[in-house]
């Protein structure tokens, strides 16, 4: 039997609060949690801490997905990307900058599509966006 668990998409506004719901979600029993990164989001997936345990099927079940689309979507994306662009010692800016035309041109993902390729690649979980 597969373990349920369920995103509630009516929780997130923005990117912050996308990974305090992950957070609540994922890390519910863990005395700490992942920071604001797409590979901490994967690293999660692959299940050694959390509430996923290694590669034991899940179902998440990703609530009211299509207004966490739009609250994760064109405008998010271009504000994630200019908040890389602001730290120009930590960040790769050229590759920020093409990824920000790519996305402005219709040629890159937004965040939320980022995030579905990331849990897509993670054959143990059944994403199910309802």
């Amino acid at each position: 039997m597969k373990k349920s668990l369920c995103i509630a998409g009516d929780h997130i506004e923005d990117i912050p609060s996308f990974y305090a719901e992950i957070n609540r979600v994922l890390m519910q029993n863990e005395d700490w949690q992942i920071g604001h990164s797409l590979d901490a989001l994967n690293d999660l997936l692959y299940g050694n801490f959390g509430e996923i345990k290694q590669d034991e099927p899940v179902q998440l079940i990703w609530q009211n997905s299509s207004k966490s689309e739009a609250c994760l979507g064109l405008a998010a994306t271009q504000a994630y990307y200019a908040d890389k662009l602001a730290h120009p010692a930590i960040y790769n800016v050229r590759l920020i900058r093409e990824k920000l035309t790519a996305l402005e041109t219709g040629h890159s993902p937004t965040f939320f599509e980022m995030v579905i390729e990331i849990i897509n690649e993670h054959k143990n979980i059944e994403l199910i966006k309802c």
